[in-house]
């Protein structure tokens, strides 16, 4: 029998913010965490999304572990610290209220340890003898790492994946935590992802690819579904949800955000970058999430956070999607990216979209797409331009899809 899933807590580390409370309402007020990094001046993109005041000690982790992790490990460390809190899950000891074996993490990374790729990689060029290289270079490197440190933190034996679908990672994640949940292979798990990538060698590597925007104002850098945008804005830091089954939940009178009512995850089976144009496959995503989450377009008023990354492919073959999943109700939808004000987190964007159409659900306030001054003619929907904007929601989707053609689609209801 199928359980229903709903969400008791919620972490956060971002440009705009390093608590949910804060993340939340600067994404209201149209603040934009993108600024010029100083590392990148001699690189021709030198803009991000930037973690800001990012200090690893209020989020439980001690001097010696920090020195040995990577920014992608700490930002998930950080996001997961703040959701179990919050959540008040708590394994072993006294106050324990969930079996250890029932606790699982899902939290991944699209690219793992990138600093630490490059700074090992340049001692080897120093010495091709490999002997300077870090014993300790693995396991802080490889992707799977904060899930496991997650786990080790927590005391979360059951189930630990780290899914790896870039830029729909951490929304895989959820999705897929949402079915074991909901299928009953465990009581909650720890889902979400986390990134650092905005070092010089990924921006060049991004940069050359002719995926970044050349802006050199980060305030009107990021512009999704706007003609006049040039490509999307990186963006670092984590996102971690609390998954839980709802009987679980009320057993020990959890506090709820919301329901997870509906995951899609098809593949374009087009590209390794682009997505496919006639947004097709990706419809086919959100109408799965819709049709699980019973939705009824005569009844509910839909919020959807966009994965609008200011590309001029994806924002066109994304608004397609939306035309052929909803029909002429895509009009009716209230719609923005927050990756106007956050830039594109990465394996960390689809869990923190998450995080804002929760919120969304539950104030009943659509954040805004920031600097939609000139809207594309083929991205004529109502994406939310500048300013947020109140409606009484029923139900809310944060779309993500990935290079490889990974696309995926998160339903939440109010609870």
């Amino acid at each position: 029998m199928s359980k229903r899933v709903v969400v008791t807590g919620m972490g956060v580390v971002s440009s705009v913010g390093n608590d949910v409370a804060t993340f939340w309402e600067n994404l209201k007020a149209g603040v934009c965490g993108i600024e010029l990094i100083e590392d990148l001046k001699d690189m021709p993109v030198q803009i991000a999304g930037r973690v800001k005041d990012f200090d690893p000690e209020q989020f439980g982790m001690d001097k010696p572990f920090v020195r040995k992790q990577a920014m992608f490990t700490q930002y998930a460390m950080a996001a997961a610290w703040q959701a179990m809190k919050d959540a008040a899950l708590v394994t072993e000891g006294e106050g324990a209220n969930i079996d250890p074996y029932r606790l699982g993490v899902y939290v991944g990374s699209g690219i793992g340890g990138f600093e630490v790729q490059v700074r090992e990689t340049a001692k080897l060029a120093d010495d091709p003898t490999g002997k300077w290289i870090s014993p300790l270079f693995i396991p802080t490197m490889i992707s799977n790492i904060a899930a496991g440190h997650i786990a080790i933190k927590h005391g979360a034996k059951g189930p630990c994946l780290d899914i790896v679908t870039a830029c729909a990672t951490s929304s895989h994640c959820i999705g897929e935590a949402y079915r074991a949940v909901r299928h009953g292979y465990a009581d909650a798990i720890i889902a979400g992802g986390s990134e650092f990538t905005s070092l010089p060698v990924g921006v060049a590597g991004f940069a050359n690819a002719k995926t970044l925007t050349t802006a050199e104002d980060p305030k009107y850098a990021s512009l999704p579904f706007n003609a006049n945008r040039r490509g999307f804005v990186m963006g670092d830091g984590g996102a971690v949800l609390i998954l839980e089954s709802l009987d679980h939940a009320l057993a020990r009178g959890a506090q709820i955000y919301g329901e997870v009512v509906g995951y899609g995850n098809t593949c374009d089976a087009y590209h390794s970058t682009a997505p496919r144009p006639d947004g097709t496959t990706q419809a086919k995503a959100i109408r799965i999430a819709l049709d699980e989450a019973s939705y009824d377009p005569k009844k509910d008023t839909l919020y959807i956070n966009a994965h609008g990354t200011g590309t001029r492919l994806n924002d066109v073959a994304e608004t397609l999607a939306y035309k052929l999943a909803l029909g002429k109700d895509a009009y009716k939808a209230h719609i923005s990216s927050t990756k106007s004000m956050t830039g594109h987190m990465f394996g960390a964007a689809g869990a923190a979209e998450a995080i804002a159409t929760i919120l969304a659900l539950r104030d009943g306030i659509c954040p805004p797409t920031i600097n939609l001054d000139t809207p594309d003619p083929e991205c004529d929907l109502d994406y939310t331009p500048n300013v947020a904007v109140k409606a009484r929601l029923t139900l809310g989707l944060s779309d993500s899809f990935g290079f490889g053609g990974h696309d995926a689609c998160l339903a939440f209801r109010a609870y």
